[in-house]
């Protein structure tokens, strides 16, 4: 069993017991196992066999046993009864944006709710205006969440996706007479959220494979199948498409499955034009296969992506850029475009700690950058307006700093950069005085309240937070998390028009629930002369571990190192700044 089910099985155990108005203490224990089993690195099957599960904070007696018992029979006894006990619809009121489980509680005990559809109906009967505490802002706010939910139904988030992805190809690879087997689709694209998981395999008789996904046990239900391609209902309600491909053809039928649909057809007006037919052919019932005719009679068939796109006369396209968006001309020059990857990060700019609401202390998050590979961070613990994340005092504030100061005496090959994510404030302004942020390395300035506010209201705050000389960075500029709450109204042109006149910085949130900003406005901000920032906004070791997926943000903008400021060695950082580097401070590898 994946660490994320057990995660979800605590999470959705104490939503239930909140529902039901259990004991806080008993709620909040299981969140906290919640999230410290989805923080774990090693599988929590393997700790708990090892017996080092225990040791893990948030781990007790009660908990070891009910993951004891989920990693036994699959399932969890006190889970089940709750689920047998209340409508499966209760969950998705409760996951309502705004709703939660006491408000789910409130609606059921008052109007019988005990689904969307059902919320549905009373809102727009005008019952759920009158009850206590709700009124007609409230009520509206419900139907637009509703409406939001389902346009986005059987959208999942990239992590899942990755995870069901990597887990089905793996087990696809052992199977007898499979050749090569590889992730296609938006989930290779890297896109922020998709609808199922695509892969494609290589062997010569597709059947033993077709029979195999049929049979695995994360398989509830099979959706379609023909002779070369199955399509299959997972037992997390994600579907997963394998089609097999033989050997010869593997390549070009990977090409069509991860490209969108766009993007093939390019291929296939530009492959025509130089005498390639790419066009679809059925080899069987039910099945589909990918055949090319190369220019020269008899010539081989090209076996890998690379190959076919050579052969077109392109550099080959990276997944994440295959959208059809100009990106066969991109590559149709002299030498390939050099996009940003992962190895070109040189720190991260916006990271917590155990000061504020992160799990754990400066030390462990400089030692996990250090593995990284890292030569600087930046520690930007909340500031004190943000009390539900424990933000800091001024006093809190400048201790850390003095501590951070301490510690980089220590360091000889490593920079601690000071640092805050100070608050917009809902009237404007910022939640620390500028003879505060004056003396801080960097500045990230986020709006954390206030999200329903009118667009010109929001924008005028976040156009005030960039006209401050000491705002460094803009974090996650839209506020957007996804699949649980829309962008906030904002004007990003104005705010990007703003961000390129004061020389101020954007920031790509790497964490997966937010990956903000999304590709179009951080390609606009880097054609408006905007320099942007790839940061994990951490919280935990683990998530300085998704930088990835910022990365693949980025790249999807066409964002090179040299748009990105921390792919830039320390001197080179602090002098894009405004700062000093201290006598004897660490500069580029050499002590000055």
């Amino acid at each position: 069993m994946q660490n994320m089910e057990i995660s979800w099985a605590f999470r959705e155990l104490a939503d239930l017991l909140e529902f039901e108005g259990e004991d806080f203490f008993k709620i909040r224990a299981y969140r906290r196992a919640a999230r410290a089993i989805a923080g774990l690195e090693e599988p929590v099957e393997e700790m708990y066999r090892r017996g080092t599960l225990a040791g893990v904070p948030g781990i007790g007696k009660n908990i070891l046993a009910k993951i004891g018992e989920l990693i036994a029979t699959g399932e969890m006894k006190k889970l089940q009864e709750l689920r047998r006990k209340w409508p499966p619809g209760i969950l998705e009121v409760m996951a309502l944006p705004g709703i939660g489980p006491k408000r789910a509680r409130f609606l059921h005990e008052q109007l019988g709710i005990t689904s969307l559809a059902e919320l549905e109906e009373a809102a727009r009967e005008k019952k759920v205006r009158a009850l206590r505490g709700m009124g007609v802002k409230t009520e509206q706010e419900i139907l637009r969440s509703i409406e939001l939910v389902r346009s986005r139904r059987g959208r999942i988030l990239l992590p899942l996706a990755r995870e069901i992805a990597g887990e089905v190809a793996t087990f696809i690879q052992d199977v007898p007479g499979t050749r090569k087997v590889a992730v296609a689709g938006g989930v290779r694209r890297w896109r922020e959220t998709v609808d199922e998981v695509r892969l494609v395999a290589a062997a010569e008789d597709p059947e033993p494979l077709l029979n195999a996904l049929a049979g695995y046990r994360r398989v509830r239900e099979v959706l379609e199948r023909g002779e070369n391609r199955i399509r299959v209902l997972t037992w997390w309600g994600v579907p997963v498409e394998l089609e097999v491909a033989g050997p010869g053809a593997y390549g070009i039928t990977l090409l069509r499955a991860t490209g969108s649909a766009e993007h093939w057809r390019q291929l296939q007006a530009l492959a025509a034009r130089r005498g390639f037919c790419l066009d679809e052919v059925r080899d069987g019932p039910g099945s589909e296969g990918v055949a090319s005719v190369p220019p020269v009679p008899g010539a081989p068939l090209p076996q890998e992506e690379e190959d076919i796109y050579r052969r077109l006369g392109l550099w080959p396209v990276p997944p994440e850029l295959r959208e059809g968006r100009g990106e066969l001309e991109l590559f149709a020059g002299e030498s390939p475009p050099r996009l940003l990857e992962v190895r070109d990060i040189k720190g991260d700019l916006h990271v917590h700690s155990d000061w504020s609401d992160g799990a754990n202390s400066i030390l462990q998050m400089v030692q996990r950058a250090r593995e990284r590979g890292y030569r600087y961070v930046a520690i930007t613990d909340h500031s004190r307006s943000l009390t539900v994340a424990r933000g800091l005092s001024l006093e809190r504030l400048q201790e850390q700093h003095r501590l951070i100061r301490e510690l980089n005496e220590k360091e000889k090959d490593f920079r601690i950069l000071t640092g805050t994510e100070v608050d917009i404030l809902v009237r404007g302004g910022l939640d620390f005085p500028d003879e505060v942020l004056a003396g801080m390395d960097v500045v990230v300035a986020s709006v954390h309240s206030g999200f329903r506010q009118d667009e010109e209201t929001m924008t005028g705050r976040v156009l005030q937070a960039i006209e401050n000389e000491y705002v460094t960075i803009i974090g996650h500029p839209t506020g957007r998390l996804l699949g649980e709450r829309e962008a906030y109204a904002l004007d990003l042109e104005r705010v990007i028009e703003a961000a390129a006149r004061h020389g101020k910085i954007l920031e790509i949130n790497s964490s997966p629930d937010r990956l903000d900003l999304n590709e179009h406005y951080a390609r606009l901000a880097r054609d408006c002369g905007v320099r942007l920032v790839v940061n994990t906004d951490a919280h935990d070791l683990r998530r300085l571990d998704e930088i990835p997926y910022g990365v693949a943000v980025a790249r999807r903008a066409w964002l090179r190192p040299e748009d990105v400021v921390n792919t830039l060695d320390l001197p080179d950082l602090l002098e894009l700044l405004g700062k000093k580097l201290e006598v004897g401070g660490y500069y580029g590898g050499k002590n000055s």
